[in-house]
């Protein structure tokens, strides 16, 4: 038997030559250039590189897994809301971080991926969410924290995604950057009133705000440093702004708010920088971040778990949905 011919290995001057690429691809890669360039809008039948489609995928199911976890631990607060009115009010605002996920699905499913397969990267703890969510909601002002502070850096953080080069997902975040702007102002009002009532309910709303404040912080992302996507979706125009900066302006923001709110925000090192006119804020423990992501924080395996559960028991009405939509196939087959 004649030996098998060794194949060379690549080295620095013997490199495997890059696979030939089509001219489709070529004026592809010409036209997404352009449209990024000219800062435009990428719609779903245009050709784009395959890492920009992955890079979307990745960011779009996050946020949509993040709303549909997001609604845990303030539904958990619907039936012991204060009042009628704020259980109303709770509600509504639950039912809007659904309807976010469902925008966010459609708009990823643009991309190729169904959503099927999205909610079972999330089911199989394949895919990420918010670490926000992995924090527990102990008392009716953390409603308002989770509002205000929460929602707050979501604004912060979606408002410059409007204008994400990729169309479904920009048009997507308007209406739900709107919507959360109502939520904010929600969790504001509460923690306004309950600051302004007792000693006691004063207290509730600090220790909430001591709470929620540097989760809050860490939603930006880790540092710039330690940010491995963020160039790259910044070069898109996915992205608009770093973390840390993201995380800057939010910091600005809220300084001012918490004097109305007669609230302290729980940060020894936060002082206004004269020089760069910015308010410097403390050092963040990226450990509990990181922890956090890897599954390992306060409420991650009851998040989970509940997700599942609900998956679980929705199965009825998935089934029924698609046999449904057969049975109507068949009728317009049949006509």
């Amino acid at each position: 038997m004649a030996a098998a011919k060794l194949q060379p290995v690549p080295t620095a001057g013997n490199e495997a030559p890059a696979p030939e690429r089509s001219a489709e691809d070529i004026a592809g890669q010409a036209y997404f250039d352009r449209i990024i360039a000219e800062d435009s809008r990428i719609e779903p039948k245009d050709w784009m590189p395959a890492a920009y489609r992955k890079t979307l995928v990745r960011q779009i199911s996050q946020h949509a897994h993040s709303e549909i976890i997001g609604m845990q631990p303030e539904a958990n607060w619907i039936t012991r809301a204060p009042s009628l009115k704020r259980k109303a009010i709770l509600m509504a605002k639950v039912q809007d971080e659904a309807g976010h996920g469902l925008y966010l699905y459609s708009a990823a499913e643009t991309l190729g991926t169904p959503r099927d397969v999205l909610n079972q990267q999330l089911l199989d703890g394949k895919a990420k969410y918010s670490s926000i969510f992995n924090y527990p909601a102990r008392s009716w002002a953390d409603m308002g924290a989770i509002g205000w502070l929460v929602d707050g850096a979501a604004i912060a953080n979606q408002v410059p995604l409007c204008r994400a080069s990729y169309g479904p997902y920009g048009r997507a975040m308007v209406r739900i950057c709107k919507e959360e702007s109502f939520h904010q102002r929600q969790g504001f009002e509460i923690l306004l009133e309950l600051s302004h009532g007792t000693p006691e309910q004063k207290q509730m709303a600090q220790d909430a705000v001591d709470r929620f404040y540097a989760p809050a912080l860490m939603m930006f992302g880790p540092p710039d440093d330690d940010s491995p996507n963020s160039k790259q979706s910044m070069a898109w125009n996915i992205k608009r702004f770093s973390n840390d900066e993201l995380r800057q302006r939010f910091v600005g923001m809220i300084v001012e708010q918490a004097k109305v709110l007669g609230l302290t925000l729980p940060d020894p090192e936060l002082r206004f920088d004269e020089e760069t006119g910015q308010w410097i804020h403390m050092e963040l423990d990226w450990q509990e971040f990181k922890d956090v992501i890897a599954g390992r924080g306060p409420c991650n395996a009851q998040r989970m778990a509940r997700r599942r559960e609900a998956h679980e028991d929705g199965t009825w009405v998935r089934e029924a949905a698609r046999a449904y939509a057969e049975k109507q196939l068949k009728k317009v087959g049949a006509a």
